[in-house]
């Protein structure tokens, strides 16, 4: 069953990740007023221009928690999922046995390697 949830998260973990890069790149930094750059009035305000926070910046906020939480979760589930099963990928390996090299029959000698 945490399998299913560890995949939904997963799932989620990753929208959320894509749309956070996406709004972040969508936002306008604080510097990029030509005003700014020239020490612009509105440019010595403590928020800049826009004033506290827009839906961008808000959006942004949220999608950072839930981008958290979903870490923290799969965290969780992870470690579940190693307490469950066994402790290292190697001890579910499958075990083949390798072959072993051919003995020399005694009294023979090997063919001789012409010049």
């Amino acid at each position: 069953m945490s399998g299913v949830w560890f995949s939904v998260i997963l799932t989620v973990h990753v929208l959320i990740a894509v749309a956070l890069i996406a709004l972040v790149l969508l936002q306008r930094g604080k510097g990029a007023d030509a005003g700014a750059a020239f020490g612009g009035g509105s440019s010595a305000s403590l928020f800049g221009a826009s004033g506290g926070a827009n839906f961008l910046s808000r959006t942004t906020a949220v999608l950072a928690t839930l981008f958290f939480l979903t870490s923290l979760a799969l965290t969780y589930l992870a470690s579940q999922r190693l307490e469950q099963g066994s402790g290292s990928v190697m001890e579910a390996a499958p075990v083949e046995a390798l072959p072993q090299p051919s003995a020399p029959v005694p009294g023979s000698q090997a063919p001789a390697v012409p010049q």
